[in-house]
C-alpha cells in the first residue's frame, strides 16, 4: 500500500515514448486503463502482423489508450481509423494521444464492442487485444457484429492468450467460414479470419 504522500503523483500521468509500426508516439497512460506501465507483450506481438493500406478504414476494438489504433492511423494516412473502448477514462486518453501526436484520421469514442458503432461504416480490418475473461456470450456478439461491419474480403486480426486458442477457432470457424493461425508465441496467439 502506498502512503498519503505518494498519491499526487500517483495521479499523474504516465507517459511512455515508443516505437509502433516504425512509427514514435508518446503516450499518456494511467493507472486503472489495461496495461499502463508499457506497451503488454500481446499487443507488442499483434503488431508484428498487422499492417494498413493508406485508404483502409479500421476498427480498434478495445483501444485502450490507442497504441494500436493511432499506429494504423498513420498507416492509412488516407483512410480513418475508429477506435472503441467501454473504458470512458481509456477513450479520453485515446482522443489526448490522438491529438499530441497529430494523428486527424483517428476518432475515439465510448462503445461496448460494437453498440455505438455506425452501422453504415463498413471496415477493411478490425483489430483487437480480446480480455481474456470475455464470455462466450461476449464473444458470440462481438464476431457477428465483427462480420457485419467488414467489407467483403476485410479481415478481423485479433490476439489472445494460449489457453483461448481453441475457443477462438471454433467460434471464429462457425460465424467467417475460415480460421488462420497467424502466430502462436510462447504466451500469445495472433489469429484472423477474413468475409468472403
Amino acid at each position: 500500500m502506498f502512503d498519503r504522500k505518494d498519491i499526487a503523483q500517483l495521479k499523474k500521468d504516465i507517459v511512455l515514448d515508443v516505437e509502433l509500426l516504425n512509427s514514435r508516439f508518446k503516450l499518456h497512460t494511467r493507472w486503472g486503463v489495461f496495461s499502463p506501465r508499457s506497451i503488454d507483450d500481446g499487443t507488442l506481438l499483434l503488431m508484428k502482423y498487422i499492417s494498413a493500406n493508406e485508404n483502409d478504414i479500421c476498427l480498434d476494438l478495445g483501444c485502450g489508450y490507442g497504441p494500436i489504433g493511432l499506429a494504423l492511423a498513420r498507416q492509412c494516412h488516407k483512410g480513418k481509423v475508429h477506435m472503441v473502448d467501454k473504458d470512458f477514462v481509456a477513450v479520453e486518453l485515446s482522443k489526448y494521444n490522438a491529438k499530441i501526436n497529430n494523428v486527424s484520421n483517428a476518432k475515439a469514442y465510448l462503445s461496448d464492442a460494437f453498440l455505438q458503432v455506425p452501422n453504415d461504416i463498413k471496415f477493411n480490418q478490425i483489430i483487437s487485444n480480446i480480455p481474456a475473461k470475455v464470455g462466450r456470450e461476449q464473444l458470440s456478439i462481438i464476431l457477428y457484429d465483427a462480420f457485419d461491419a467488414l467489407q467483403p474480403g476485410g479481415s478481423i486480426t485479433v490476439v489472445t492468450i494460449n489457453g483461448l486458442f481453441l475457443k477462438y477457432f471454433f467460434n471464429f470457424k462457425s460465424v467467417f467460414g475460415n480460421y488462420k493461425k497467424i502466430k502462436q508465441g510462447q504466451k500469445y496467439v495472433i489469429s484472423q479470419a477474413i468475409k468472403q
